[in-house]
């Protein structure tokens, strides 16, 4: 498959940038129950110790903490649908990029600062302030240019490569469910 140039990728912003700001949609929920495997899901479990169960967050680590152990702040990746949509160029291509959550919602740390809580389905999750960038698998993926897309100055004033969230409150979460931003 063909990857967009930057000029490409550019061009999509206008639909990216009219992302919902409080309500938005979760599209698509993928579970990584081991390296390099992905379940797309119309129905997950959140659960604070776990994040999305089944998932290989807890057991796969991270070597953003000293230990190599599981990053607590790390514990779901979100990327925004518009985004994966352009980037993917095909729905069949979005777990690809690695995300467990993809939501149609204004992602920024404008829009969501760290901290922001969210309710979908029954469960709550909070945004967290790790960044989220595009690594080599990204890279190998959906092309250089889709990486520096998403890396550019704008792509990070947006988070367009996605942010990390953790769960505060256990739930149930299904394609097509409600992604609303709490009162501060």
């Amino acid at each position: 498959m063909e990857h967009l140039t930057q000029e490409e990728l550019i061009a999509g912003l206008d639909g990216i940038l009219k992302s919902p700001k409080d309500k938005g949609t979760l599209k698509l929920i993928v579970r990584r129950p081991e390296t390099e495997q992905r379940e797309v899901l119309k129905e997950g479990s959140l659960d604070p110790a776990n994040g999305l169960v089944g998932d290989n967050w807890l057991t796969r680590g991270s070597r953003a903490t000293d230990d190599g152990s599981a990053h607590p702040e790390m514990q779901l990746n979100i990327m925004n649908s518009r985004v994966i949509a352009l980037v993917a160029q095909n729905p069949e291509r979005w777990a690809l990029a690695g995300d467990q959550l993809f939501i149609d919602m204004d992602l920024s740390p404008e829009n969501l600062p760290p901290g922001t809580r969210l309710s979908i389905g029954s469960a709550v999750i909070e945004v967290t302030s790790p960044p989220h960038t595009g690594c080599k698998k990204f890279v190998a993926r959906f092309g250089l240019d889709a990486m520096l897309f998403v890396n550019s100055g704008i792509g990070k004033q947006l988070n367009l490569r996605g942010i990390n969230a953790k769960v505060i409150k256990e739930g149930t979460i299904r394609t097509h469910d409600i992604v609303e931003k709490l009162a501060g």
